[in-house]
């Protein structure tokens, strides 16, 4: 069996251009250093002097599902590698093409196809962004209610791919349980309707195996979402963000377990800052309004819903911050605050080394899904690893670490450490380092029984080597399910070791792939 394991050939790519043709118009088909180089880059942090490697041959900007099918297929006859990119706002290189072929391009499929008033339903082409999205709801007083930090530039395609997490997810759910169904095109170019049942617009069904969530989250390593139906709610009448400073970290994160575990119902997430996020915010965040030096920490909790629900819930989460000795900081602060959540995600491109020289530093974060009990080791625990690595070389920077609930009984929290790089002065030896802490942090997520990612997903090096460790027999299911749904493995080759299943025997290959073999 022949499967994609390297570039391919200009041969090759020379006939996918000329079939490209018979299915695409000349403006749907890019081919320029300028296209290409745009499609390759990510947020996250990036070798920078390997960046040629990670560079498509082609771009294509398909405008339907049936060009996105027609594309596949082609590119799966010819064997040529295939990387679905929505809005190139993801944190773990999903995007990134690591074998060239082409770059898949949602962007122009972006109208709003159905609006279902009576049912609360929208479909929608996965082009569409939920800023765009929300600006046509709110005239009809509804919301798509999927709010992540990239929210205004991230698309619903790549919110389906990587099985999005959204800050307001304990008020309403995340993207897995936004979305109601969508068509996906598989990488030999079929198309599939996934959701619950025959309808596009039910939200529970017990018939047949439950294939939604397949097809959410693999980072486009099993095809193409094309066209959602999305849930849609009320439009808040009032939403309530109030922020509280502490002296220490203990107090505010006995507090923020309090307000989660507190069972308001209009309660759609609280966040705990710590020391080292709150020195960065002081020092580096343009956004963030300065505090007094006495503040070690910062709690944040979020409620949305009608005005006669919001007012007494706050006044009860109100009441469990001041047992717990917060300082309300002020409603322009907390307002403000909140308000910016969406800037954070492009934080400035700016820092400082340890040795106090200002530079341009990019930001990156690690993050993992932890239990409320276990936050304070793994927090202690990440700032180890992250000094440690500073010791090595002072290239990289500790920007501190959030935790965020993920449903609204606090069970579990979204992690992050974020990390400043200066990417400038990433080579070989320093890169190398910094794959090995990511590898250290998932390893401590693992070790305190909680999930490699809660949001961005593991596809990248360093924390993908302990992907299969975490899931177990389930990785060999992906093995399998990958090499029967891709036969020539066009689709994102190279992402979550998913090279292995195309050998003839997967655990050694996989054990290579790790370096262990």
């Amino acid at each position: 069996m022949t499967v994609v394991t390297e570039r391919p050939g200009q041969d090759q790519l020379d006939q996918m251009v000329q079939r490209l043709r018979t299915v695409l118009a000349e403006d749907q088909i890019l081919t320029s250093r300028t296209d290409r180089y745009n499609r390759a880059r990510v947020p996250a942090p990036f070798p920078v002097h390997r960046w040629a490697e990670r560079v498509p041959d082609l771009a294509v900007l398909p405008t339907s599902t049936e060009q996105v099918a027609q594309v596949i297929t082609i590119a799966n006859e010819l064997k040529v590698p295939i990387v679905p990119r929505d809005g190139g706002t993801g944190l773990t290189d999903g995007a990134v093409p690591l074998r060239g072929g082409i770059v898949l391009d949602v962007k122009r499929m972006n109208q709003i196809h159905e609006l279902d008033l009576e049912n609360r339903t929208v479909t929608v082409g996965t082009g569409i962004n939920m800023l765009k999205l929300n600006e046509e709801l709110g005239r009809h007083g509804l919301i798509y209610p999927d709010d992540p930090a990239s929210y205004p530039c991230s698309l619903v395609g790549g919110r389906i791919g990587t099985s999005g997490w959204s800050l307001i997810g304990a008020r309403y759910g995340h993207t897995r349980d936004l979305v109601l169904s969508f068509d996906h095109v598989l990488p030999t170019g079929e198309v599939l309707h996934v959701g619950d049942g025959f309808g596009h617009k039910i939200s529970k069904s017990s018939s047949g195996y439950q294939l939604k969530h397949l097809f959410m989250g693999h980072q486009g390593t099993l095809g193409v979402a094309t066209r959602a139906t999305l849930k849609l709610y009320p439009k808040p009448e009032a939403e309530l963000s109030p922020f509280w400073a502490f002296d220490n970290y203990d107090d505010a994160y006995r507090c923020v377990g309090a307000l989660a575990r507190a069972g308001v119902a209009t309660f759609a997430g609280a966040v705990l800052f710590d020391e080292w996020k709150v020195a960065y915010l002081r020092r580096d965040d343009e956004a963030y309004i300065p505090q007094p030096n006495d503040v070690r920490a910062l709690v944040c909790a979020v409620m949305y819903g009608y005005e006669d629900e919001v007012r007494p819930a706050g006044r009860r989460l109100f009441k469990i911050a001041k047992e717990h000795g917060a300082r309300y900081l002020g409603d322009e602060i907390s307002e403000g605050d909140w308000a910016a959540r969406h800037d954070r995600y492009a934080t400035p491109l700016h820092g400082r080394t340890r040795t106090g020289q200002v530079v341009p530093m990019s930001w990156h974060c690690e993050d993992a899904a932890i239990n409320y009990t276990l936050l304070p080791a793994v927090t202690k625990a990440w700032h180890e690893i992250v000094a440690e690595l500073r010791r090595k070389t002072d290239i990289f920077d500790d920007w501190g670490m959030f935790a965020y609930t993920s449903a609204d009984t606090g069970v579990d929290y979204l992690t992050e450490i974020d990390i400043g790089i200066w990417e400038q002065q990433l080579g070989d030896a320093a890169w190398a380092e910094w794959v090995k802490a990511k590898r250290d942090i998932a390893a401590v997520a693992l070790a305190n029984n909680g999930s490699i990612s809660a949001c961005h997903g593991s596809c990248r090096e360093g924390e993908v080597d302990l992907v299969p460790d975490e899931l177990g027999r389930g990785y060999q299911v992906m093995l399998d399910l990958k090499r029967t749904l891709d036969p020539n493995n066009i689709m994102n080759p190279g992402k979550y070791l998913l090279d292995a299943a195309y050998a003839g025997d997967p655990l050694a290959a996989l054990d290579a792939l790790r370096g262990r073999g």
